[in-house]
């Protein structure tokens, strides 16, 4: 590919529209968007999402501390005891890989909570980091480390789909890896959120210098067609919190109200599936 080349041309669910311009203006042009699912896409040119890609292999990068990490291992434990009851198994019969595992802290939250769990993840230097740590994980694409069909019965994807261009090909090799009835779990941002709508190109979450990465960006219908495609049937999607303003950008006392209006309105969005954080928990048909 050329690296000035856009590095996504058409529709990443598979529409055959051609994509259309939105007034969701960022540094490397409005946001794309496909007529028939709604999905958003970044003109962002190869050479620039290469580089920002290059950042999940910084030495010091995905190290949490103190509140954050602790966060991080409860929303885990959370996300483990829902794999677990979908299932209908102890996690001691549940075999689990997490692909893009970063520095393994699912892994770990996994492995305490008494699941068989290891991991994939393509940064060399992150990926022996989580090995120094005593976790099971290879280095690599999930795509070249030819697992066995049916070798899992449960795989997560959290914030990944958002840097792939064409995801069926991972949601596929995922899918073959699975066994029968095996759940495969994801998150990502929500472009249709009360959040996206409201922040527009203020949104950080559309800005590849800021998430680097990012050029694919889901709605609950894009990610069911998406799914559905690939085979496998939607058990549940849900979507968590609201933001309407960034901190810095307002008078202190503005910014106050409006984080306590985005607090006021994180029950609604969650019932009405317009938050911003999104996870999907998908069960191979």
């Amino acid at each position: 590919m050329d690296s000035a080349q856009r590095y996504i041309e058409s529709c990443p669910i598979g529409c055959a529209a051609p994509l259309a311009t939105t007034d969701i203006v960022l540094p490397e042009g409005p946001l794309l968007r496909c007529p028939e699912c709604r999905q958003l896409v970044s003109q962002v040119t190869a050479a620039r999402y290469w580089e920002t890609m290059a950042r999940f292999d910084l030495s010091d990068f995905n190290q949490p501390e103190g509140r954050e990490l602790t966060r991080r291992f409860e929303l885990a434990r959370r996300r483990l005891r829902r794999i677990a009851a979908l299932l209908d198994r102890k996690p001691e019969k549940i075999r689990l890989l997490d692909v893009g595992c970063s520095r393994g802290h699912f892994i770990e939250a996994a492995v305490d909570s008494g699941f068989r769990a290891e991991g994939v993840e393509p940064a060399p230097q992150i990926a022996a980091a989580a090995r120094e740590r005593g976790l099971t994980v290879r280095t690599g694409l999930l795509e070249d480390q030819c697992f066995p069909a049916e070798s899992f019965d449960a795989i997560t994807l959290f914030e990944v789909i958002e840097h792939l261009k064409d995801p069926a090909l991972l949601l596929a090799e995922c899918r073959r890896i699975l066994k029968a009835g095996g759940v495969l779990v994801l998150s990502t941002g929500n472009a249709a959120s009360w959040t996206a709508r409201t922040m527009k190109a203020r949104w950080d979450y559309f800005h590849i210098a800021q998430d680097a990465g990012h050029v694919s960006f889901y709605n609950p219908a894009s990610l069911q067609r998406l799914a559905t495609r690939c085979g496998y049937a939607v058990e549940r999607i849900t979507t968590a919190r609201v933001r309407f303003v960034d901190k810095g950008n307002i008078p202190p006392p503005l910014y106050l109200l409006a984080k306590v209006a985005a607090e006021l309105l994180n029950i609604p969005a969650h019932l009405a599936g317009m938050g911003h954080d999104m996870l999907a928990f998908l069960r191979k048909t």
